[in-house]
């Protein structure tokens, strides 16, 4: 009875391990996972259909090869290597990697692979099992995001979240040789844009991140596109100036040869910033900071050329930069004053005709400075209406205090307004309300202009000054030759006072007079009284200079001989001088 029921269980035991392994050996063999049994050796036994078709060979072809085989490279094969170790440590935990395995075609395939240990027949013994997961599509996906991640869409060039990266990469304390950091802008690319349209317009970037790309190919060479029209390169290893600004002029003279779309060729100018120092010389902000100066320094210079960073102009580039920051903060705490260039009729009896009236700087620690040393630095920082706006109604109101005192003998404001501010729509407003606030007439107010703002394409400033006209105030138009007292007649420009300035007056200041400027002064005389207009001079010396420019016909001066510049109290005392 014992050994029936012994029998009875074997059986049992039989049928059920026959029913696993029939189980386990379908499970194998229609699994899409690849999967690869090996001996305690590594040596694969088996292999199943779906590894063999991912791999290019038949499952057959497969056995005897060990699993490391299986691998592209020997980076790969020395992973799965590992992987196979830290099984037998790992008391059986799986091993899980992405490597690339060799298919049949001598070319890699991307693959997810799991290593997994099954018990062997006997206590101790392990066999390896490989199974295998395609991966390419999953690799090529993740390749391609994070491509577009870190690469610009339109130019393929490296975009500026990557540029950065790598600048600090290469900026880390431990490196060593050189560094050259290049930032370009392209000069007037809003000008293709609107002119061509966007479409050419993303031609041509995609044309000049080609040529940059072909010029910078040494040193590591990283382009890298950080903004609309703007491209950075950064260079690394034995280098010198020397070798960075050649690379710098190919660059230029290649973007300077025309691309041609259709029936347009289209070649553009950069201005280039470079700085090159050693790579542990401080941080990717200094360095950033340095180019950006220079390419500044390089649109300032005229544009379409290179400027290489130097520290000695940076440190005065410093101070400058500061004063313009400083302009809101001052205007606000009252530091500027209101300073005066008058205008004096010529001859015994002359009377002051008109103030320009300008903008002084009372610095907490630099002192007095004059318009030329911060109306630029307004420019760029966009406070020039603010300034523009105060200049206008503080010289209104001295006007307004000057003609309640003095009454006819007191003098005409002029004020040169700021391009920005000429063309404000609240400017005519402004005007009226400050004239009417002081009950002042508006010819008391002349507005200087020069002809590069009568020929401004656009025409705003001559619209803007020629409502200021209607409205009473006087037009005054400094020139410097015949070609800009014709703008008068060519423009019908509201203008009735001319100040001569520059050569024509210069050379009446010497002792022998240039004959032909002599004759190009009385052309000039003569053309503005058949425009019946009144003409005046700045810049004159001395009153022998004076005297002489009264005798060609100049009715009234603005210079040294007078005053070169004056406060309020001093207009005053002007005044009552030449009035007595």
């Amino acid at each position: 009875m014992l050994t029936g029921v012994v029998h009875d269980a074997v059986a049992k035991a039989e049928a059920t391990r026959e029913a696993a392994v029939r189980r386990f050996t379908a499970l194998y063999a229609t699994s899409p996972v690849g999967i690869a049994l090996a001996g305690p050796d590594g040596v694969i036994v088996e292999a199943n259909s779906a590894l063999g078709s991912f791999l290019g060979h038949k499952p057959d072809d497969l056995r005897g090869r060990k699993l490391t085989d299986l691998c592209f490279s020997d980076r790969d094969a020395s992973r799965l290597r590992s992987g196979l170790d830290d099984l037998e440590d790992s008391d059986g935990e799986p091993y899980r990697q992405r490597v690339q395995l060799a298919h049949a075609d001598d070319a890699p395939v991307y693959a997810d692979i799991t290593l997994a240990a099954l018990p062997g027949d006997t206590p101790g013994v392990t066999f390896p099992v490989l199974m295998v997961m395609d991966a390419n599509e999953v690799h090529e996906l993740q390749e391609t995001l994070r491509h577009q991640s870190v690469h610009d869409p339109l130019t393929g060039l490296s975009n500026s979240s990557r540029f950065h990266t790598m600048l600090e990469n290469a900026l880390r304390p431990t490196s060593h040789g050189k560094i050259a950091l290049i930032y370009l802008d392209i000069d007037g690319f809003k000008v293709i844009n609107d002119g061509l349209g966007a479409g050419i317009g993303d031609k041509i970037l995609r044309e000049i991140a080609r040529k940059l790309r072909d010029v910078f190919t040494t040193h590591e060479a990283l382009v890298a596109r950080l903004s609309g029209d703007g491209f950075a390169i950064l260079l690394r290893g034995q280098l010198s100036a020397g070798e960075v600004i050649a690379l710098v002029e190919r660059a230029l003279e290649d973007l300077a040869e025309p691309i041609y779309f259709d029936d347009h060729g289209v070649g553009v100018s950069a201005s280039v910033g470079i700085v090159v120092r050693d790579a542990a010389e401080g941080g990717p902000e200094d360095l950033q900071r340095a180019a950006e100066i220079a390419l500044h320094r390089a649109k300032e210079a005229g544009k379409a050329q290179w400027m290489l960073f130097d520290p000695e102009l940076d440190a005065r580039d410093r101070a400058r930069y500061r004063l313009g920051a400083e302009i809101a903060g001052a205007l606000e705490h009252g530091e500027f004053t209101l300073v005066y260039h008058p205008t004096v009729e010529l001859g015994a009896a002359g009377g002051i005709a008109a103030v320009n009236a300008g903008l002084r700087w009372n610095h907490r620690e630099q002192g007095e400075l004059e318009a030329e040393d911060f109306f630029p630095l307004a420019e760029t920082t966009g406070m020039t209406i603010p300034l523009g706006k105060w200049l206008l109604t503080e010289s209104l109101a001295a006007a307004a205090r000057w003609h309640e005192r003095y009454g006819g003998a007191a003098p005409d404001v002029c004020i040169s307004l700021p391009g920005r501010l000429a063309i404000d729509p609240d400017l005519v407003r402004l005007i009226k309300e400050q004239l009417d606030k002081h009950e002042l007439p508006a010819s008391a107010l002349r507005l200087c202009t020069d002809p590069r703002s009568i020929t401004d394409p656009r025409g705003e400033v001559l619209e803007s000054l020629s409502v200021l006209s209607d409205l009473g105030a006087k037009m005054v138009l400094t020139v410097t030759g015949s070609a800009d007292l014709e703008l008068i007649p060519q423009h019908d420009l509201a203008v009735r006072v001319v100040m001569l300035a520059g050569s024509v007056v210069e050379a009446l200041a010497e002792d022998e007079p240039d004959p032909a400027a002599v004759r190009h002064l009385e052309q000039l005389i003569t053309r503005a009284r058949e425009l019946d207009l009144r003409i005046g001079a700045q810049g004159v010396r001395d009153e022998r200079h004076a005297e002489r420019l009264r005798a060609y016909g100049v009715i009234a001066g603005r210079g040294p001989f007078v005053l070169e510049s004056a406060t309020d109290d001093e207009v005053d005392e002007l005044i009552e001088r030449l009035k007595g």
